[in-house]
């Protein structure tokens, strides 16, 4: 390569991290990861620089590396480089080893270099990191066994909906194509670890090879490198091909079989000499169709697992020792399924496996169905129970549990209002906590409804706020998040009752400004009451909706929240329509809808999940604040009697209820708003 000439004479050190390349570490176990770096200005001029980086292993032997810095300064720029494959992405420059240098044994070292560019100066990178760890000289101990390896992972985050997606590329499902930044970005929030759900269904040729796409492999390895470039523990699997293919197995095992092990035996080729950070999954939520049942089912999946672990571990290189994860059947933690994961555990007898189920919450309330808009006694029951079962059949046997998808089945930023803010924080509260106290690791499941991939923020903070709390301490919440104050009427006192969680109550404040105790507040045992002088000055004009919010506060976690809310009784109006798109007009006038019933005039139960009065929200019906109507959904009518009067109640968050009438003939509906 030509060189420009040199207008600084003499070789700058910028700088050396850790004990440079003179460092001669102890003999390196197999179970340690260390390195230094010496980084070099070797020669520079007005807008450009060339530069030398020498990297030194001084931890156990590594069979391909990534080594990651970032620039401080934003003109900084690698525009070619030498003995590496280079890449950046905004700040974070990325230099790959290529098959000469991709090994390094115990103090063995390296030299790759690079020209630059340079804007307004061209300071030194501060810190350096091979395959995620920090090059500060020193030899750390890697986690020893899977049960190590798996704490290490906590917390996690998938990169749902991206890699997973169905359709012409990873942005098929509405996110934008993964880069850097994205990673870095949630390297940064705290998570350790980051699942990666593939599908590999319509990326790969036919039988008998199942050769997968190169360009997509490509891809896939990519993203896997950046994510272990930033420190991540990173996991990866076969996603929706268990729904798409890999359910026929009942009836098509052969096939099933020899295409399962074709993908797994060209990813553990793939990823052989990656780094031990990398996991497998064998196969996400497995499920088989038009079989005989659970028995057969926990046949299949063995199998699949079995093999699945012995072509991961005949493939050799880091994969001799890889953590390797295996699923329940439908990845839940009904006991029978664990049992049946177990037994294979039991006769694999491999220290380096763990289990994974997932969890979605209690159905009734995760979705809002059945009355279950809050998270009460059965909801909490429910979490507990999954999470003790998992603990109680693994955890206690040495077996490490991964929850590999957790959430709410309907928080959907795109669905909004089927779950009660408060309720949900304090379902996510909980789950940390129960998770934590039995050594569960957790992996957020965000296909989108948290993090905002387009502008890198979380879309709801106070919730992420919530869950990030929960990794490490307990949070105090309240009976509701939510203080409704009639526009019109009397201002009285209003009271919460606190859930303390283990924490002391420290104080309510509004704003900047910490509240009186005695004269804004008065707490009794754990009931909160607001004073009527306070609740009269915050809601000052007393518009309709959120006045302003107030914060309690508490000895750890995060403040509990609380809306101070002004309403009238929302208004219903008379309306026709039809089945496929029917609106009832309302005024909401501070308020919001919690939920509807539907009854005939008999006191029986209308539409569908008729074993309940409450319908699904969202399903069935679904309030538009901004438009100012309540639309009955195509499915409620299509389970409703025709010519059957159905009387519909609608619970609002203040306490209101309103009943409204409606009537389907044919595909024509008829509403009328109650009178009395």
């Amino acid at each position: 390569m030509k060189r420009r000439p040199t207008v600084l004479a003499s070789v700058i050190t910028a700088a050396v991290i850790g004990t440079g390349l003179a460092a001669v570490a102890p003999p390196a176990s197999a179970d340690t990861a260390g390195c230094s770096v010496s980084y070099a200005v070797q020669s520079r001029w007005p807008g450009g620089f060339t530069a030398q980086v020498s990297i030194t292993n001084v931890g156990s032997p590594v069979s391909g590396w990534t080594l990651a810095f970032d620039f401080p300064d934003a003109g900084q720029r690698v525009s070619q480089g030498w003995s590496a494959t280079w890449a950046q992405s905004g700040a974070r420059v990325t230099a790959a080893g290529t098959g000469w240098n991709g090994s390094l044994g115990t103090n063995a070292s390296t030299t790759i270099g690079f020209v630059g560019s340079w804007g307004a100066s061209n300071p030194a990178p501060r810190s350096f990191a091979l395959n995620g760890t920090a090059c500060t000289g020193e030899v750390s101990p890697l986690p020893r066994d899977a049960m190590e390896t798996v704490a290490a992972m906590q917390p996690g985050w998938n990169l749902g909906n991206s890699l997973d997606a169905i359709g012409a590329d990873e942005t098929a499902w509405g996110n934008p194509r993964v880069t850097e930044t994205l990673l870095d970005h949630v390297r940064a929030q705290g998570f350790k670890s980051i699942r990666i759900p593939v599908t590999w269904s319509n990326r790969h040729g036919p039988a008998p090879d199942h050769t997968i796409d190169a360009a997509w492999l490509n891809r896939v390895r990519e993203v896997v490198d950046w994510a272990l470039a930033d420190g991540f523990y990173v996991m990866i699997n076969l996603h929706h091909d268990s729904w798409q293919w890999i359910n026929t197995m009942p009836a098509d095992r052969a096939n099933v079989l020899d295409r399962y092990n074709a993908l797994w035996s060209q990813l553990a080729g793939a990823f052989r000499d990656h780094s031990s950070r990398l996991v497998f999954e064998s196969v996400n939520e497995p499920l088989f169709a038009g079989g005989s049942g659970d028995e057969q089912g926990y046949g299949l999946l063995d199998e699949l697992n079995t093999s699945f672990h012995r072509l991961v571990r005949a493939s050799g290189g880091a994969n001799a020792t890889r953590l390797l994860v295996l699923p329940t059947l439908f990845t839940n933690a009904d006991q029978g399924r664990l049992d049946a994961l177990k037994a294979t555990f039991d006769r694999l007898r491999d220290p380096n496996l763990a289990a994974t189920v997932h969890y979605y919450g209690f159905w009734p309330f995760a979705v809002n169905v059945a009355g279950h808009t809050r998270y009460d006694a059965a909801v909490e029951q429910d979490l507990v129970g999954t999470l003790e079962r998992a603990h109680a059949t693994f955890v206690t046997n040495g077996i490490p549990v991964i929850l590999g998808e957790y959430g709410l089945l309907g928080l959907d930023h795109n669905r909004p209002g089927v779950l009660q803010r408060g309720e949900v924080l304090k379902f996510f509260e909980a789950l940390g906590h129960h998770a934590r106290s039995r050594n569960i690791t957790t992996m957020l499941w965000d296909a989108g409804s948290f993090l905002n991939r387009t502008t890198l923020t979380w879309r709801e903070p106070d919730l992420f706020a919530q869950i990030k709390s929960s990794w490490t301490a307990r949070s105090g919440t309240a009976s509701s998040d939510q203080v409704y104050v009639s526009r019109t009427g009397a201002i009285t006192a209003e009271s919460l009752t606190l859930t303390l969680n283990g924490t002391d109550f420290q104080g309510l404040r509004h704003g900047s400004t910490e509240l009186v105790e005695g004269r804004d507040y008065t707490l009794s045992g754990t009931v909160l009451t607001l004073t009527a002088a306070a609740v009269t000055r915050l809601v000052g004009d007393r518009a309709h909706g959120v006045n302003t919010t107030v914060e309690a506060r508490f000895s750890t976690g995060v403040p509990w929240r609380i809306g101070i809310i002004s309403h009238d009784t929302p208004s219903l109006t008379d309306a026709t329509g039809s089945t496929g798109s029917f609106a009832i007009p309302t005024e909401f006038r501070g308020d919001q809808l919690a939920t509807m019933e539907a009854e005939y005039a008999d006191g029986s139960n209308a539409g569908p999940h008729d074993w309940t009065s409450f319908k699904e929200f969202h399903a069935t019906f679904q309030p538009d604040h901004g438009s100012g109507t309540i639309l009955l959904k195509q499915a409620l009518f299509d389970e409703v009697t025709d010519g059957a009067p159905v009387t519909l109640t609608f619970h609002f968050w203040s306490g209101a209820r309103i009943t409204y009438v409606v009537t389907k003939s044919g595909a024509s509906v008829t509403g009328t708003a109650n009178r009395s």
